[in-house]
């Protein structure tokens, strides 16, 4: 085979992808993710770019209200993030939001809906407690493998082993989530972050992949049965609302 063939044959096989926009969306996720505003030299240090690239990308995304500056020129996620976000799981997020507001109240945790995103569960909407008191923030994007956390096994929990072999190939499916199955809710504790538990109780949407209802709180001395089944009634009250 010639040396042109050979490169087109080559390029037939890799898929084409935009750069820029890789970067763009890139860049968005490392400024979701910070807990602070980010100046350009430490964000063009992040994607592993020179400052002027960042400083065009930024350009763009600033120029779509996807990210803002502050006084001193840091940037950070803008509001047009949340006219995007509102589009994602926009029924989900609907049916869910009444029933998040209960459980955060009544049981002074914050409560959340983790969805499936390729090899990890990223949280999608989230409501902390009116209460005072010492409570964990989830913002929405957070994300965690799904060799970690209740989020992750409630969901591996609504699908059978074949499937999930299938969905995420070379994903071991854990042995927690198969005791889950039994027991309509899964557990953790000191598996995401030393100190934090978490249950969760499966979400079962027609037509697509399971999400998952859960709370996240400091310690373990907990009635995980009474909240496991307190979970698993707000996701079959979900599910209704999503039929």
């Amino acid at each position: 085979m010639s040396q042109e063939a050979e490169a087109g044959h080559l390029e037939k096989k890799v898929p084409a992808h935009s750069q820029t926009l890789s970067r763009g969306i890139r860049a968005l996720e490392i400024l979701a993710g910070a807990d602070r505003p980010m100046s350009i030299a430490e964000l063009s240090e992040a994607l592993g770019v020179h400052r002027s690239i960042a400083y065009r990308i930024l350009r763009t995304l600033e120029d779509h209200s996807l990210l803002m500056r502050d006084d001193a020129g840091r940037v950070m996620i803008g509001p047009g993030m949340a006219t995007l976000a509102r589009g994602v799981a926009r029924d989900l997020q609907t049916a869910s939001l009444p029933e998040l507001t209960e459980l955060a109240n009544e049981l002074a945790m914050t409560a959340f809906i983790a969805v499936w995103d390729h090899r990890d569960s990223v949280t999608l909407l989230t409501v902390e407690p009116r209460q005072p008191g010492a409570t964990l923030a989830q913002r929405p994007g957070t994300r965690h493998s799904f060799s970690s956390g209740a989020p992750g096994i409630a969901i591996q929990s609504a699908i059978s082993e074949d499937a999930w072999a299938k969905m995420a190939p070379g994903l071991p499916y854990r042995p927690e989530a198969r005791a889950a199955q039994i027991a309509g809710y899964a557990t953790s504790h000191d598996e995401v972050l030393p100190g934090v538990s978490a249950i969760a109780a499966p979400i079962h949407i027609p037509g697509g992949v399971p999400a998952a209802i859960c709370v996240v709180f400091l310690g373990s001395g907990t009635d995980a049965q009474y909240i496991g089944a307190r979970l698993a009634t707000s996701a079959r009250a979900i599910e209704t609302q999503l039929a």
